[in-house]
């Protein structure tokens, strides 16, 4: 059971830049990152507020909002954060309200504690009635991104205790966690938070299949781990040689769920002895040139199968994830996935955005989120994009059917000429991949290059294709046809706009 000295212990070693799981050393204050004492003092009013109340495990509730500031601190949140994890059930389930809290903790804490108390009442029903309640959430990532960090690190606690709670609702809120917040943790590139989401709420929505997995390929898992160490041990010996230092190297067993995920895809039909990556060995060093010249030592050990390396460094997933992967024929000719990447890279791929926003203070008093200056790493400026289209989706059955497929969906990841990453669902289209560049080059495409290979503009996009448009600037419009194929909502409302300017197809079209 934590406790709060293990709170105060965790901020002590952060302070001092001895805790190795914080992420964000560069938003640390220079003259100390956290006030322990008006974290206590967050901590006695939040257990004071909770005096006699206690979770459905039997255990005193000021456990939960505890665990949820330590995973906060863990991340290397900021101090409002961690006081607004340790408050955020405060105004919805005690007799202090958000006023209170703000005379007490400020404004800027209070607001993020609003934006929480907002969240928590959205109860998943499924998706036809949770429309409205995820056009909110999306509204409060964008006014600020700490609101959803704080509310995965109360998601991560209460799935760890579902076994307390009725059949019915530990499916509703394992589900909830899937299919909602494990999808925007994969977007927002947070890797160990939408494992750790997923891989909680797994049994308690695919029991027999989580069932199976334990069973049949655990122990499989466990014999790749052991020999995943013999191979740990000729890896340090030929970079010691070449004086490569090392800062970690491990074996890393695939997610339960990832592994369930990618063995219902068609290629694969169930067969787990087509799964590379089951088990893979990670090597943590200093450098990018560490990096490849690691990747080269290991290439000269054992040879790669071919069309199995994957340069996430030059050319990174849209959600900012960088590595290089690299299967090769290892020891005893067993297939083995290396994992290559230096700390930056690592912290990047573990926790995603949060080792990425940012939060600018203005010399004025500001009285809102705007005019202190917060911003969205460019990456993640779909999040501001979504609630700008959203304003103008009104019917909730079309806000849903559009989301599932542009934001929970698969997501793949192309290349304008220039290099640029553009981020699209599965099987979207070059019509899709034009009107995400822009609205003119969508109106007057005419053709697409994949890869220097001309291609129909209904040719389905593949992970890491070069695309090229082709435009013919004397083009009137789009064409009606393109909405049989395209896959975003914005090509197809893009495509309605352009055809109702240019006349092509009257003014009565609406398909």
């Amino acid at each position: 059971m934590a406790k709060l000295e293990d709170l105060i212990k965790l901020l002590k070693e952060i302070n001092k830049g001895k805790h190795k799981t914080a992420i964000i050393p560069g938003i640390r204050k220079k003259n100390g990152d956290y006030d322990l004492d008006m974290i206590k003092l967050a901590y006695e009013y939040a257990e004071n507020a909770h005096k006699g109340q206690l979770r459905k495990s039997g255990e005193p509730y000021i456990i939960h909002p505890l665990e949820t500031a330590i995973t906060l601190a863990k991340m290397g949140l900021d101090q409002p954060t961690i006081i607004a994890g340790l408050l955020h059930d405060v105004p919805e389930d005690t007799n202090y309200s958000l006023v209170d809290v703000e005379k007490n903790f400020g404004e800027e804490v209070a607001r993020l504690v609003a934006g929480i108390t907002k969240l928590g009442v959205i109860k998943y029903r499924g998706m036809e009635k949770y429309a409205e309640n995820l056009r909110k959430m999306f509204v409060s990532m964008a006014q600020d991104i700490r609101i959803i960090l704080i509310k995965m690190a109360d998601r991560l606690h209460n799935l760890s205790t579902l076994d307390s709670l009725p059949p019915e609702k530990q499916k509703r809120i394992a589900q909830e966690s899937i299919e909602i917040y494990a999808s925007i943790a994969n977007r927002l590139g947070m890797g160990y938070i939408k494992g750790e989401l997923e891989d909680k709420a797994f049994p308690y929505v695919y029991p027999d299949e989580y069932k199976w997995l334990k069973e049949e390929v655990m122990p499989i898992i466990k014999t790749g781990l052991d020999y995943i160490d013999k191979v740990i041990g000729v890896v340090k010996k030929e970079l010691g040689k070449e004086k490569i230092k090392i800062e970690k190297i491990h074996g890393r067993a695939k997610r339960l769920f990832s592994l369930y995920q990618k063995l219902q895809r068609p290629q694969y039909h169930g067969d787990i002895s087509k799964i590379y990556d089951l088990v893979a060995l990670r090597i943590i060093v200093p450098t990018i040139g560490d990096c490849y010249q690691t990747l080269g030592i290991i290439h000269n050990l054992w040879k790669p199968l071919p069309g199995r390396i994957k340069d996430y460094i030059a050319q990174p997933k849209p959600n900012g994830y960088q590595s290089i992967h690299s299967t090769v024929f290892c020891i005893d000719g067993k297939v083995v996935e290396f994992q290559i990447r230096t700390p930056k890279m690592h912290e990047q791929a573990e926790y995603g955005i949060a080792a990425h926003w940012h939060y600018k203070e203005t010399n004025k008093k500001a009285k809102n989120i705007q005019e202190k200056g917060y911003t969205l790493p460019k990456k993640f400026q779909w999040i501001q994009d979504l609630v700008d289209w959203q304003k103008d989706v009104q019917d909730n059955q079309q806000y849903l059917k559009s989301l599932t497929l542009d934001f929970f969906h698969s997501r793949i990841f192309v290349f304008t000429p220039e290099g640029d990453v553009i981020d699209l669902p599965e099987d979207a289209t070059p019509v899709d991949f034009a009107y995400h560049v822009h609205s003119w080059i969508g109106d007057h495409a005419t053709g697409a290059r994949i890869n220097t290979q001309m291609v129909s503009l209904d040719a389905k996009l593949k992970n890491g294709d070069v695309v090229d448009i082709i435009t013919d600037k004397n083009r009137k419009g789009p064409s009606r046809d393109w909405l049989s194929f395209v896959k975003t909502s914005a090509a197809k409302s893009k495509i309605r706009s352009g055809a109702a300017r240019s006349n092509e197809l009257g003014a009565d079209f609406t398909n």
